[in-house]
């Protein structure tokens, strides 16, 4: 009997040794999966944006992406900033439902970073670029854009839920400004800020 208690105490102590070294083994796997994601991550975002401090006309442009995003640098430190860098590039079309212009195309390169935190699906994110592209201007019209050709800033805040290995579906608030960048005078620019939704493939 003792001799059948000693094994059984042994069994279970095998046992507990192999379940909590796999424990460690899988946060360790998954610690270097959260800041190694895949590397590359197509994307298609849309928004809303709403004009702001744009006299004398109010503008609602909705705002199609499709972005491009290569992961590029990562920050393995214990701290709020833990996360990885992305380069990205967008290529940008817009409907002007409200305002003086019908449509703007573009252009935008940026960066993103995203924070992890440990063993969440959630991850937060900011970004911010710069790029060209074209707006069928109407200059005769007072607050309309002097040219075409025009220059744009964005810049964007919010956090992607991280559906599986592959797939992240994401939501946001947008900045974006439109300027010729003074080469006509007047310049009025567009100012614009909304809500944005995505979903991203990375491979």
């Amino acid at each position: 009997m003792k001799t059948l208690c000693a094994f059984a105490a042994c069994v279970i102590v095998l046992a507990c040794s192999q379940i909590f070294a796999g424990t460690e083994q899988t946060r360790t796997e998954a610690t270097t999966e959260e800041l190694n994601p895949q590397r590359f991550e197509l994307a298609v975002e849309s928004g809303f944006l709403f004009g702001a401090f744009n006299p004398p006309a109010d503008y609602d442009i909705g705002a199609e992406f499709i972005t491009a995003r290569v992961r590029w640098g990562v920050m393995r430190r214990d701290t709020w900033l833990r996360g990885y860098n992305q380069f990205y590039v967008s290529a940008i079309a817009e409907p002007i439902f409200r305002g003086i212009e019908n449509h703007y195309f573009g252009l935008n390169l940026g960066m993103r970073y995203n924070f992890v935190r440990p063993g969440s699906r959630f991850i937060p994110y900011f970004s911010g670029g710069l790029g060209l592209g074209s707006i069928d201007s109407h200059p005769e019209v007072p607050g309309g854009q002097g040219q075409d050709f025009t220059f744009n800033i964005l810049s964007a805040a919010g956090i992607s839920y991280l559906v599986d290995d592959h797939w992240k579906i994401s939501v946001g608030a947008l900045y974006q400004h439109l300027s010729n960048g003074g080469q006509t005078d007047p310049n009025p620019s567009l100012n614009l800020f909304g809500p944005q939704v995505g979903v991203s493939y990375s491979f």
